[in-house]
């Protein structure tokens, strides 16, 4: 970038920062960093900064990189919810492409920021991933690089089973290091601390027999509701339905329960399976709120844009970007389109101070459950297709069955939904899981490849309860091969 463009860019940073304050932006401090592509496309592969390394990173670069090599795809920006908060801009954009990146960044930062679902991430997680891949890289040297990258294929192959809820994230652990004796069945409240003046009411769940980890006496206990799952699969005659959250006996966060439960874990094989799930923690938030943090990010570059003082190009040139970036998709939701239109629609029906609230403390299935409706989605152009013969056609328009089909997708984050049955893994040393079966059955050469890798981190049977077909059926991964048998 030559000097007056950054001379200018300085100025603009800061007319920016001072204009989205004004507005009632309240973002981290900010740290701007202008990189070649190479280095945008690394951290995008990454995904961060700094983290340790991994085969899956280098592939997702390859695949990126080459589109931008390409023409096919441009990363423009990256933003890393931190504090401070750090922005990559492309070095190749035009001044007025990195003018509005910044605005676009300040909106994703004071979402980051001020969105309830992110108010238990880590915001020192680029100097934490930066410790986390130096103490890998001791691993790499003590243990061989073979021997890690196989402990976390195995914790990655299951990485989006945790609990991201705030009831179970309400009490973070003290410290990642394994207690002497957990893997035994050792009582867990050293990883526990008391937060906050409602601790009283939180333990409310604990008094009602539902605590994260149910004890092996209360988990088969019938009367308590923990029956084993041989007895769930035949309450429900042949069919797997979703369990109750917080049911006794059974355990959503499954890399959680295999850090505390595994008997053949090494204490440095925990702390890697536990920095996989912290990881995804720390990813979660944005899963949950992808359309309601890129239309809030598109909104304010929007809206700040249009008060800076630009040269007939310069507004030629932003229009044509927001345009291409806001378009609608014929395949697929444009997270950017749909919810700036969601936005502006809140803002038009209900002012600009809802839209503060809303951005607090709604997730998108809550965005689009509450304010999605028929003007949106024609605008949108949104619609269900399907296949009919050798055709595909437009099967609804309809706003609410649209919304039905949104919502749902993004259940969970979009993945099935596990649950350790921990009465019968304490009986039988087997882990069990059960799927929540919810109408989508579960990928069978998935299952046939994934629980070989769980059992890498059990070091003993594995049992996955789903439903094929309308019966409920059991994979078991002996450790020679996998088995399938109806209940």
């Amino acid at each position: 970038m030559k000097a007056d463009d950054l001379r200018r860019l300085e100025r603009s940073i800061q007319w920016l920062e001072e204009r989205a304050k004004n507005h009632g932006l309240d973002f981290f401090e900010m740290r701007y960093e202008i990189c070649p592509a190479d280095v945008i496309y690394a951290i995008a592969g990454f995904g961060m900064p700094t983290r340790y390394s991994h085969w899956s990173f280098g592939k997702y670069y390859h695949r990126q990189k080459l589109d931008f090599d390409l023409g096919l795809s441009r990363i423009y920006e990256l933003v890393v919810n931190n504090n401070p908060c750090y922005a990559f801009l492309l070095d190749s954009n035009t001044v007025i492409e990195n003018e509005l990146v910044v605005a676009h960044v300040l909106g994703h930062s004071d979402f980051f920021k001020n969105n309830a679902r992110f108010r238990f991430t880590n915001r020192q997680m680029v100097e934490t991933m930066a410790a986390t891949a130096e103490r890998f890289r001791r691993y790499e040297e003590r243990y061989g690089v073979a021997r890690v990258e196989e402990v976390i294929d195995a914790a990655m192959s299951i990485q989006e089973h945790v609990d991201p809820s705030w009831r179970a994230r309400r009490e973070e652990p003290v410290s990642r290091q394994v207690v002497p004796g957990l893997a035994d069945g050792a009582d867990d409240s050293a990883l526990r601390k008391t937060k906050g003046p409602y601790d009283d009411l939180w333990s409310l769940d604990t008094l009602a027999g539902a605590p994260p980890v149910a004890s092996s006496a209360a988990a088969s206990d019938p009367t308590a509701g923990g029956a084993t799952a041989p007895a769930i699969a035949q309450a429900t005659a042949g069919e797997v339905h979703p369990p109750s959250a917080g049911a006794p006996g059974l355990v959503k966060d499954v890399l959680q329960y295999i850090i505390r439960q595994s008997p053949c874990l090494e204490d440095w094989e925990r702390d890697v399976v536990s920095v996989i799930r912290e990881e995804m923690l720390y990813f979660w938030p944005q899963l949950e709120t992808k359309i309601m943090n890129e239309g809030w990010a598109s909104y304010w570059h929007t809206e700040l844009l249009r008060e800076m003082e630009l040269s007939g190009q310069d507004a030629v040139d932003f229009a044509r970007l927001t345009a291409r970036v806001t378009q609608p998709n014929r395949f697929a939701l444009n997270p950017y389109n749909v919810g700036l239109a969601i936005w502006r629609d809140i803002e038009r029906r209900y002012g600009r101070e809802m839209m503060f609230m809303v951005r607090e403390c709604d997730s998108d299935t809550s965005f689009l459950r509450n304010y999605l409706n028929q003007d949106i989605v024609e605008e949108c152009d949104l619609y269900i297709y399907e296949r009919k013969g050798e055709t595909w056609v437009i099967a609804e328009r309809d706003y609410r069955r649209i919304r039905d089909v949104l919502v749902a997708q993004r259940v969970n984050g979009g993945f099935p939904t596990l649950y350790v049955v921990d009465s019968e893994t304490r009986q039988t040393g087997c882990l069990y899981l059960l799927h929540a079966f919810e109408g989508q059955e579960l990928d069978v050469d998935y299952i046939d490849r994934t629980l070989p890798r769980v059992y890498r981190l059990w070091g003993r049977p594995v049992t996955l309860c789903t439903q094929i077909d309308g019966r409920a059926v059991e994979f078991t991964y002996d450790g020679s091969r996998v088995l399938k048998q109806a209940v």
